[in-house]
């Protein structure tokens, strides 16, 4: 009789804890800056109007936030990591922006129902523990009519991998379903439900660097989830892992002179709150 051992459940509080460190370590702001193309393309796919309330989730430096502010939205940028947003409130004094910056979780958003016009996260929500949960968040400060609008990594991504490779050295809590899952539609359907109606296109993001090791000192040195890994490992496995992060650029990067360029595919969502 073959009996199937149940999956343990995780600890959300403890994991967001420890991630709460994670994206506090380094300086993700550094990485993320470079990705503020993918918030302006968001802004445009929900058809980000003046008048309307936009709230950025898990902003870290605030992408879709600075976005949506030179569009002249309402914005409120949301982070449970206060020097993420610090960065992003920096960001935005020096364009002369006003928006409001506040310490939220992205599991207990601390908003009435039905607060927002356009709810956002780029690269953000995606990566919150419990997210059955941050889905139920998203949809209830969401309007009747409004949209969500979602940039998640595949699973097949260079950072899908990325993630990947690090968690042969450092594994997942037990039980914990993957970030990249938030790039592939089936699942979003699951997460939102039949009240919810999702477009969604697939796009590429470049991470361009001088080289492969410019790229893996930036994200060792800044990007918290890569920095924590290497802190954890000794001498020996992390050498090892440094391997396999170059050897994996090698295998995804685009061929040509110059300086570094790695595709990066993620999965841009418009999702439509039924009424």
């Amino acid at each position: 009789m073959n009996i199937q051992t149940p999956m343990p459940t995780p600890d959300f509080v403890a994991i967001k804890g420890r991630q709460k460190m994670m994206w506090g370590a380094g300086d993700y702001a550094r990485i993320g800056v470079t990705l503020q193309i993918v918030g302006e393309m968001l802004c445009e796919a929900v058809d980000l109007r003046s008048n309307e309330r936009a709230l950025d989730v898990a902003a870290g430096n605030g992408n879709a936030t600075i976005a949506a502010a030179r569009r002249f939205a309402d914005v409120v940028s949301t982070d449970y990591v206060p020097a993420l947003l610090e960065r992003g409130r920096a960001r935005a004094e020096a364009d002369g922006l006003d928006i409001v910056f506040r310490e939220a979780d992205a599991e207990a958003l601390p908003f009435a129902d039905e607060s927002f016009d356009v709810v956002m996260s780029t690269f953000g929500v995606m990566f919150a523990p419990n997210q059955p949960q941050v889905a139920r968040e998203l949809l209830r400060v969401c309007r009747k009519g409004g949209r969500i609008g979602l940039a998640s990594w595949t699973p097949g991504s260079f950072i899908g991998q990325l993630f990947k490779t690090i968690g042969a050295y450092i594994p997942p809590a037990p039980g914990l379903q993957s970030p990249a899952l938030w790039g592939d539609v089936a699942h979003l359907e699951k997460l939102f439900g039949p009240n919810a109606a999702i477009a969604s296109q697939m796009r590429t993001f470049n991470f361009r660097y001088k080289s492969p090791a410019h790229f893996v000192d930036m994200f060792r040195n800044w990007y918290g989830p890569v920095a924590k890994a290497f802190e954890a490992l000794d001498a020996e496995r992390a050498g090892a892992l440094e391997a396999d992060v170059l050897a994996l650029i090698d295998a995804c990067k685009r061929g040509g002179d110059g300086g570094l360029a790695i595709p990066g595919e993620y999965l841009e969502a418009v999702i439509t709150k039924g009424a």
